[in-house]
């Protein structure tokens, strides 16, 4: 197993220094490549970021993704297709064209399995892709959210055997964790600021000044790979077990017939209240990220107590909306079995197309349960992705009649334009509009004065 040195341990090998410190000149003056592996959500981006810079290689095993990047078509929506048509990133799914690179950034999904065990797969094969491509004198950088000591103790392994090359003699390692937020458009990876590590003092000043040419907010250096890892899983492990907190807070003040958000909008009054809210926890970063960290922990002999309670409180809200709606039709007066229901919103999270991990499907499942068989409507959501996943098809909201009940899901821009006269079309007429607003879009006293039986977390 691979031992990462203490820093400055190979300061006395002449060879070793020069040959890494010239990677960031090479770079500028254009006789080296960088490389992308992985051009998802967080690996595209930063290869348009840096291709402004240097002459930069976009690399995925998929290659129909490679072929709409190269016509022009940008199917996350981070960069927009006239970014992607005016970036000089050689976009290619030939592992052969890494060969080219000194400085490689491995950025592809680690999810987890069905029983919430890592699923490393996906980082283990690009180690083997980029170890069969490793030149002498290269600097790999992984973002992929990991527990602390995947990079140096699974994937440099990986490295070393598919390259034939020693880590710390004939490259080097870092680790610098993604904070790319899926349609956000104003926290970019030119922004926020950057934690880098590196095996070493000098890989981690390589790795901070090639980072510096993007991060216009800086980079700040972490003293170890491990400390860069384990910072990675906490941010979102901390957003994850804030969340679960207003939930739980949802589910009480519901049943004192308390409304949350104006519980919220009363504390967060007071200067240090932190301002969370109640919602679905999906997404590949908030509800995956905690199990890494307890997994470690568990083979470690801990058991977490608040990380997984926290978990359990998330994973279970899409249940929780779908039988709310469902005693909400009982109180209608309207017939459970078969009833006409529509969800507005199915992607993880609002104003972003990506409908992985989306625990939207949880309220759908959830419904079927009660012979209930809702339709969909999303107009940002990717269609052809979500019925590969999950066998959805969506309607246009256009064809959202003769509702029994709708359920607002998703905060897409799209939605919120929407009045009380739109959604009031969505519905049959002469019985009760049942409207689970699920993340508080609308103004409750409003839809209430209209005779709506609304509901909210």
């Amino acid at each position: 197993m691979f031992k990462p040195p203490a820093f400055g341990a190979y300061e006395s090998i002449p060879f070793v220094k020069e040959i890494f410190m010239s990677i960031y000149n090479d770079l500028i003056s254009k006789n080296t490549k960088l490389a992308l592996v992985g051009l998802g959500y967080v690996g595209m981006p930063i290869a348009v970021a840096f291709s402004e810079h240097v002459d930069t290689i976009g690399f995925d095993i998929n290659e129909e993704k490679i072929k709409k990047y190269k016509a022009g078509i940008d199917p996350t929506n981070e960069v927009g297709d006239e970014g992607i048509r005016n970036c000089r990133v050689d976009f290619t799914s030939d592992e052969a064209a890494l060969k080219e690179a000194s400085f490689i950034i491995v950025a592809v999904p680690t999810p987890v399995n069905n029983d919430h065990t890592p699923d490393l797969l996906p980082v283990e094969g690009a180690s083997h892709v980029v170890g069969r491509n490793l030149k002498k004198g290269a600097v790999v950088v992984y973002e992929s959210t990991v527990y602390p000591g995947v990079t140096e103790e699974i994937c440099v392994p990986i490295l070393e055997k598919e390259s034939g090359l020693k880590c710390g003699t004939d490259f080097k390692v870092g680790y610098s964790p993604e904070r790319i937020n899926p349609g956000d458009k104003v926290h970019r990876l030119e922004t926020i600021t950057k934690i880098v590590s590196g095996m070493d003092e000098e890989a981690l000043e390589e790795i901070a000044s090639v980072y510096s040419l993007v991060v216009k907010a800086g980079v700040y250096r972490a003293e170890s790979i491990k400390v860069a890892e384990a910072a990675k899983v906490i941010e979102n492990s901390q957003r994850d077990i804030n969340i679960a907190f207003m939930n739980e807070l949802s589910m009480i003040f519901n049943k004192m017939g308390i409304d949350t958000l104006s519980v919220l909008k009363a504390a967060g009054t007071k200067w240090n209240f932190l301002n969370f809210r109640p919602g679905l926890v999906g997404g590949h970063c908030i509800g995956i990220d905690p199990y890494y960290l307890t997994y470690k922990a568990e083979e470690l002999g801990y058991h977490s107590q608040i990380i997984l309670s926290g978990r359990r409180i998330n994973d279970d809200m899409g249940k929780y909306v779908a039988e709310c709606l469902v005693k909400n039709l009982i109180k209608a007066g309207i017939s459970v079995s078969n009833a006409d229901v529509a969800i507005l919103g199915f992607t993880f999270k609002e104003n972003c197309p990506d409908t992985r991990n989306t625990k939207v499907i949880d309220i759908v499942r959830e419904l079927r349960e009660y012979g209930i068989e809702p339709v969909i409507a999303d107009p940002e959501a990717d269609s052809a992705e979500a019925h590969a996943l999950y066998g959805i098809d969506f309607v246009s909201l256009n064809d959202v009649k003769s509702c029994d009940a709708v359920i607002l899901a998703v905060c897409h821009k799209a939605f919120e334009e929407l009045k009380e006269n739109d959604f009031s079309a969505m519905f049959k007429q002469g019985q009760k509009k049942v409207l689970s607003d699920v993340k508080g879009m609308l103004d409750r006293r409003e839809f209430e004065e209209k005779g709506y039986i609304y509901w909210r977390l």
